[in-house]
């Protein structure tokens, strides 16, 4: 909605150098990268409107002088008074409909009931009551309380209690008061969470407490701490991430799947009796299953859910060269197309293995946090293929964290080209 805006409002106010291409591609990339940087679309149901105002006046005064840059390099009959009329008509639809649908949003939430965020406390009566009185007396945050747990009684207690109420219930938050639990109780929650994909979130007891490496938010005026926020939440590196693999998997389907499918299907064909696609259920991000899609290289088997060994009889002719340079995968974009991967990012594992190391390896279940991929960083570093010792699995772990924890755009495009390196230098573990 706001690329329509400013480029509509760029036809109707500015002069002829504004139905240029080059000043359409100007405002859009200048509004990104200004948009990126001030954090404009960061805002969630517990921002408060003056940073919201905030975050309005910082985008209208940077978009404003990057426009007046344009026109005054690439333009001699530049009028000032039209580029502050175009910045200035911009921004004033584009702030009301924000703060519009910023309201619109609680309004709803508090009408409705819908929308809502349930969540469970743990900690002291004192330290936890504030933020409880918060939740109840601000329905239009959208958050409800469905279970406290006081620990002045019984500490051990009551986090056993917590932990068994959010596994058995659907809670979409946890607080946790970082004073009333000891280090190894709240590493103790740091993997319960890790390992169960849900948001945990501290309640600190002073400030000193804080660290760059958490992000800091205040319902009201209460500090609460979130953990594990990542570059791949952000919504905009999400959108951004989205529209590369939208992108990226067109151009290998249509020019590349749509003559090797049927070059491939007759060869599979040909050789063995069966579909020619393989489709197996997975677990994908948040552990919701999807299928995912692949050449099939094998003869029909009821052992799908066993992953492929050296030498492994059930492997065909045709299916061990796609397989060696990892032409069984690329139907997987398919699945990127349809949202369920993305290019990069931790290769979905077998339900099995999620059965059989989920609870025995440290951060398994943290890969859930993002789309699983067709390549990922474990893969170009070596650790693809079969599971032979939990050490294999616990290296591929470590990486697949790493990823997550560190992404970048440059990072994705590294793996792209090792991938494509890998598949024709040969992998010893492609079979």
């Amino acid at each position: 909605m706001d690329f329509a805006i400013i480029n509509t409002f760029a036809f109707l106010i500015l002069s002829e150098m504004a139905s240029t291409i080059y000043f359409i591609i100007f405002i859009s990339l200048s509004w990104i990268i200004i948009a990126l940087n001030i954090g404009f679309y960061e805002v969630y149901r517990f921002t408060k409107v003056i940073a919201i105002g905030n975050q309005i006046l910082k985008q209208f005064a940077l978009f404003t002088i990057f426009c007046f840059a344009f026109f005054g390099i690439y333009s001699n009959d530049s009028n000032a008074k039209e580029i502050l009329l175009y910045t200035t008509a911009s921004i004033l639809v584009v702030g009301s409909l924000k703060i519009f649908i910023y309201y619109f949003l609680r309004k709803y939430r508090n009408v409705s009931g819908a929308n809502i965020r349930k969540v469970v406390l743990l900690g002291s009566a004192n330290r936890l009551d504030p933020l409880n009185s918060f939740f109840v007396n601000n329905p239009d945050y959208g958050y409800q309380v469905v279970q406290t747990f006081f620990t002045e009684l019984d500490k051990k207690a009551a986090i056993e209690a917590c932990v068994f109420f959010v596994n058995k219930e659907e809670v979409d938050e946890m607080y946790c008061s970082l004073f009333d639990l000891n280090d190894s109780q709240v590493s103790n929650m740091v993997e319960f969470a890790d390992e169960n994909s849900k948001v945990l979130k501290f309640i600190p007891e002073t400030k000193d407490l804080f660290t760059r490496n958490l992000k800091v938010d205040y319902y009201g005026y209460i500090p609460v701490v979130s953990l594990h926020k990542t570059v791949l939440h952000d919504p905009i590196t999400k959108l951004f991430k989205r529209i590369f693999d939208i992108f990226f998997s067109l151009i290998v389907i249509v020019f590349l799947l749509s003559w090797l499918t049927p070059l491939l299907a007759l060869l599979i064909k040909l050789e063995s009796k069966g579909p020619i696609f393989f489709k197996q259920g997975r677990p994908g991000i948040d552990e919701k299953e999807f299928f995912c899609y692949k050449f099939r290289s094998m003869k029909i088997n009821k052992t799908t859910e066993k992953e492929a060994s050296k030498n492994d009889p059930r492997v065909t002719n045709i299916g061990r060269f796609i397989r060696k340079t990892s032409l069984d995968e690329m139907p997987q974009f398919i699945n990127v197309l349809l949202g369920e991967m993305s290019v990069v990012g931790p290769r979905p594992h077998l339900w099995s293995q999620n059965r059989a190391y989920g609870n025995r390896i440290k951060k398994y279940m943290f890969r859930h946090y993002v789309k699983p991929g067709i390549t990922g960083l474990a893969q170009v570093r070596g650790y693809r293929g079969e599971i032979e010792t939990d050490k294999d699995m616990v290296n591929r772990i470590k990486y697949d964290v790493y990823y997550i924890e560190n992404w970048s755009i440059i990072l994705d495009l590294k793996i792209i080209i090792q991938t494509v390196i890998n598949i024709f230098k040969g992998e010893e573990k492609a079979y």
